[in-house]
Formats: structure tokens, sequence, C-alpha cells
């Protein structure tokens, strides 16, 4: 299923066809992007698709696409087909986001993270070609992206929608070889609506005419969102409990379709919504024609920093004096639950909370999911982000489902609490990839 190329030879002059110096490093060139446009967040296409057309259309020129939106889940389930994808020899390009120490990390050239010089390059062409037009700072480095992927030959590209997904930036590519739709829950809201149905309408939005679409498990409503939109553009749609089916067996993991049942490890990535993550990515995998082989590889071999992963160096484990330290960078209800379930799941031992979050999130929501596997939580500012809810703020919010609840400065300061009361404990640092992020770049 995977075939066709990339790259048009003219296209890789084109970062000289403008005379620019490259001396400029990415981040001064991204600070400087972020102020054509005042919204962070304005979702729709004509700007990207402006820009694209004025760069000679690299969104036409570039491998296979596999497309994924989703609520959460969508990060590890694309890590795990690209595992799958490089264990049976093929070359991905990778398109992600949020980044969590550097931006560089979202954009993966055939397997590698892009290179400041590369970067600096279709930034600044970009800039260019953009001539000071109002244009957000995710639409143009999606536009960057784009160049740069049409730029390097690969055999497919994994593609992630940044919110939403009928009128997110990447959705402006027209022929996906398959899209991916994982679990729709309630999140950004005051982007995408204030009902499931709403959320997963737009969700659905990345289904293009005969492509088909595997579908992780859903909540009733948000599926039949999704089988409205699939019906209207005759999007073939392989369901999770209808079409395939995964789960745990006697410390495997089985999955079975129309073409036979499998038996593979268990995921590496941890928790039990790895499952139905790795379900996907197998659906996905087997959709593209990949052998047994890769798809072991697929759920052992994933890389997916900042989601229930256990950090092993840094200050902090100077300061944690034995203790378990684990980062989790899930900030809605689902993703709540999902961590309360992996966390009851683990060997007993006193857990500790340690929580930042934005402003614009469900912080009762997600405390109240995590509320059975904790029950004393540390609220903290998120360093650096100025949409950050205050410590304070976390610890009233905290405080209201049931936490008992303590403002501390920092991480740092935290942890130190958390072990001078209670060594050897297990601390569960979490509330947003923000701030998974900031603690992986001083203690990863």
């Amino acid at each position: 299923m995977l075939s066709g190329g990339n790259g048009h030879s003219s296209r890789a002059e084109g970062a000289t066809r403008y005379g620019y110096s490259y001396r400029e490093e990415p981040r001064e060139i991204l600070a400087r992007l972020k102020s054509l446009y005042p919204k962070s967040i304005d979702l729709t296409l004509n700007r990207p698709r402006r820009l694209l057309a004025e760069l000679d259309h690299p969104e036409a020129d570039l491998p296979p696409i596999v497309h994924f939106a989703g609520t959460n889940g969508k990060g590890s389930t694309l890590a795990m087909v690209r595992a799958g994808l490089e264990a049976a020899g093929k070359s991905v390009h990778a398109y992600i986001s949020p980044h969590l120490t550097l931006f560089n990390e979202r954009i993966t050239l055939a397997g590698e993270i892009i290179d400041e010089v590369e970067l600096a390059k279709v930034l600044l062409e970009c800039e260019a070609v953009n001539a000071n037009q109002p244009i957000s700072l995710f639409e143009i480095t999606t536009a960057a992206a784009f160049l740069a992927f049409s730029r390097r030959h690969a055999d497919i590209l994994l593609l992630e929608v940044g919110l939403g997904g009928r009128l997110d930036a990447t959705n402006v590519v027209e022929a996906p070889v398959l899209t991916v739709i994982t679990p729709v829950s309630m999140d950004h809201e005051q982007y995408l609506g204030n009902t499931l149905r709403g959320i997963a309408r737009e969700k659905a939005g990345i289904l293009k005419q005969h492509v088909p679409c595997i579908v992780s498990r859903q909540q009733p409503e948000a599926l039949d969102e999704i089988n409205a939109v699939a019906m209207q553009c005759n999007a073939p749609l392989l369901v999770q409990n209808r079409d395939w089916f995964v789960e745990p067996v006697d410390g495997c993991l089985r999955y079975r379709d129309g073409d036979g049942e499998l038996t593979l490890p268990c995921p590496n990535l941890l928790g039990s919504h790895q499952i139905d993550n790795a379900g996907a990515a197998v659906a996905a995998l087997r959709t593209l024609g990949m052998e047994p082989a890769s798809l072991r590889s697929a759920v052992t071999e994933a890389n997916w920093p900042g989601r229930m992963q256990p950090l092993k160096r840094g200050p902090l484990i100077d300061l944690s004096r034995g203790a378990e330290l684990w980062l989790d960078g899930g900030h809605n209800p689902a993703a709540g639950a999902a961590l309360a379930e992996t966390l009851c799941s683990m060997p007993q031992k006193t857990t500790r909370i340690v929580c930042g979050m934005l402003n614009t999130k469900d912080v009762g929501g997600f405390l109240q999911a995590l509320k059975r596997a904790a029950d004393c939580l540390y609220g903290i500012a998120i360093p650096g982000e100025g949409a950050s809810l205050s410590a304070q703020h976390i610890v009233a919010r905290a405080k209201e489902v049931g936490f008992h609840a303590i403002a501390a400065g920092n991480a740092e300061r935290a942890v130190r609490s958390i072990t001078d009361e209670s060594p050897r404990c297990r601390i569960l640092i979490c509330g947003s990839l923000y701030l998974a992020g900031s603690v992986l770049r001083e203690h990863g």
C-alpha cells in the first residue's frame, strides 16, 4: 500500500534563492513568527492554504500520509506505528505537537529530528514568502515542516493533528493513504465546542473520500458522529470492537480482525490504555500491509517521552531519596482517569501528586478523575508559562475534590517536601505537557 515518492529537484534549491543567512537560531525566528498573529489559536485553513500556494504547494509533494486525530492516545499510537514501520525497514517522516524540550522534536526527517540549520532554513523561507501577512505560529511552522518533508525522501509521513481536525493546519493534505482517530473526549471546548458530538465531528474532519480510517474505542455519541461524517464522504471505517479487537490475555496482547488472530507482547508504554492504542497501531499497520514481525516491534519498541515516563537521572533524582519519580503530560479528565487506573494497577505504595496546569484546562475534572490514586497533592506553577495556573489555584481546586493539598514553589521544593515526609514513596508529576517539557529540560 506504500508507494510513490517525493521531492522536486528544483524544490531543494528553494531555500537558497532568497539569499538567506542562516546564522539566526530557530528560537529567534520562532519568537519573531509568533508576533505575526495575535491569537495563538484561531482555526482556519485559509491562511495555511494561502502560504502553501505561495510556496508552490509542498503539501502536494509528500510521501504517502497517515493522518492521526483524537483527544488522547494519538501520539502514543503514532509512536507505535512509527516503530513498526521502521522495524520493517521503512524510512519515516513524522510531525507531532507540541514538543517537550526542543521545537525540533516536532519534525522528524527520515527517522532523525530536524537539525538547527535545516529548521532555520525552512522557517526563514516561510517567513520571507509570507511577507508579514497574518498567520499563526502553528500554521507557518506546519508549512515549514511540509517544506522540509518535501525535500527529503521517505517512504511514509506520519502526521499528527495539532488541534481538532477539520480546520487544523495539517488538514490541508487531500489524499492520505490512511487516517486514525483515537479516543475522543472533552478537551479544548473553547475551540471545538462544548459537546462530545461536536468535538467528535471536528476530529472526524480528517476523513477523506474512500480513504480507510482506523477508529479506536469511542463513547457512543462520538462514534455516531464519526459514522455520520464517514457516510458523507464514503470513508470506510475499521472500528474497535466491531472490525478489530484487542485485549490483554495471560500477560500478552491478543489482537484479532478479519485477517485472523495475533498474540503479541504487551506494550512497552505503561498503562492499561496503551492496550487500545497498541490495537489501533496494529490495525493501522495491518491495513498498510506490514508483516507480523513489524507488529511485534510496534508494541515493544515505541518511544514516547512524557507519558507515564520514569525519571532516572537529574537533580530531582538527587532530591528523591529513593522515591519513585514519574512524569506524565496528560491534562484532561480522560487522561486523569487513565493515570489513576495506571497508578492503581502498580504495586501498592504511598503515592503523591505534583500538579501544574494551564488556565484553559478542566482542572477540577482532571483532579477528580485522579483522586482515587492518591490523597495528597502539591500544586505548582509551570515555569515560564504565562497561561499557567498559580499553585494556589491548583491547591484550591484540589481541596474541592477531596485532596489534602499544599502549594509549593516548584517541582524541586515539592519533591523535597514529599520525601521529607514520605521517603521511598511514589511521586507523579503531571497536569501539562508544558510542565513535562520543563521537567525534562531540567531533569531528564
